[in-house]
Formats: structure tokens, C-alpha cells, sequence
């Protein structure tokens, strides 16, 4: 179950005066942040920017790959545990805008997770620990420690506890 809050528009969409919902100075702030994260070449220095600029919670060795994008409008609630791995192009959402209302949810990576290539993480989710998942899948509900999951809709495909 994705934990979210939701916020109903009034007769025109979100997106439409997104502007209301959170600041063009933090948006801006964050486009230029994430966009020279995106192609620093040293995940070092990216993850200093994430985390000291941005507000992003990441765990010690946290990589995140080539033009792996946190959200835009809220990465402070982007949590990440150590030694994990985001893929490359991956996209974590911390947002979501809809015809007629929007959604706001932080999303928990666990440690030792790999998040392979092309990957989209919708709000409000939370990976376990050990997980792994598959390239081009989209994380719409929670992964449970210790599993495999791929495909779109994610299925866990296989569980390991040890």
C-alpha cells in the first residue's frame, strides 16, 4: 500500500498552478542541483550534493548511476539506506499530479538494494532491505526485504531470507 496524502484540486488540474503547491525558487534550486548531479561524473560529489543541497537522506555508499533522477519538487523526502545502488535513468517520485487532486509521499530504499536501469518509483513506496529490482519496472507497491521483483506491474518474483 502506497502512503501518500492526498490533496483535492478545485475544478482545474494541479499541474496547471503547480506554483501553489510548492515554490518556483525550490523548484528551480532543485532543477539546477539535480541536473549537475545527473551527469557528475563522481558519485562521490553527487551524493554530497544530494544530500547536503537537496535534503535527500542517504546512507553511507548510497550511488546513484548515471542521470538517475530524484523528484524535482521534493527530494528531502527521498530516503535511501547504505551500499544501495539506483540504476541508471531511474526515476524516484516523490509526487504525483492528478486531474483532480495531488499526491505527496516520502519513498524508503533499504540498504544493500540494487534499483536497476530505467526503473520508476512512484510516491509513497518502500523497498526493503537486500532487495533487488529488475531494469524497466515501475515500483508501484511495497517490495518486501530480501525479494526479486521485475515487470510492470511489479511481481515479486522470488524471496531469499538468508
Amino acid at each position: 500500500m502506497r502512503r501518500v496524502k492526498r490533496i483535492k484540486a478545485g475544478a482545474i488540474n494541479p499541474l496547471w498552478h503547480m506554483y501553489r503547491t510548492v515554490s518556483r525558487f525550490k523548484v528551480a534550486k532543485n532543477f539546477i542541483i539535480i541536473e549537475l548531479g545527473r551527469y557528475c561524473p563522481s558519485t562521490i560529489w553527487k551524493h554530497r550534493l544530494y544530500a547536503g543541497l537537496l535534503g535527500m537522506k542517504l546512507g553511507e555508499n548510497v550511488s546513484l548511476a548515471f542521470k538517475a533522477m530524484p523528484d524535482l519538487m521534493y527530494p528531502e523526502r527521498i530516503h535511501i539506506g547504505k551500499n544501495s545502488i539506483i540504476g541508471y535513468n531511474t526515476v524516484i517520485l516523490t509526487h504525483e499530479y492528478l486531474v483532480d487532486e495531488y499526491r505527496v509521499g516520502d519513498v524508503r530504499i533499504g540498504h544493500d538494494t540494487m534499483v536497476g536501469a530505467n526503473v520508476t518509483i512512484l510516491p509513497g513506496v518502500v523497498i526493503g532491505d537486500h532487495a533487488v529490482i529488475g531494469a524497466g519496472s515501475v515500483v508501484s507497491k511495497d517490495v518486501p526485504d530480501h525479494s526479486i521483483c521485475y515487470g510492470n506491474p511489479l511481481i515479486v518474483r522470488s524471496r531469499n531470507n538468508e
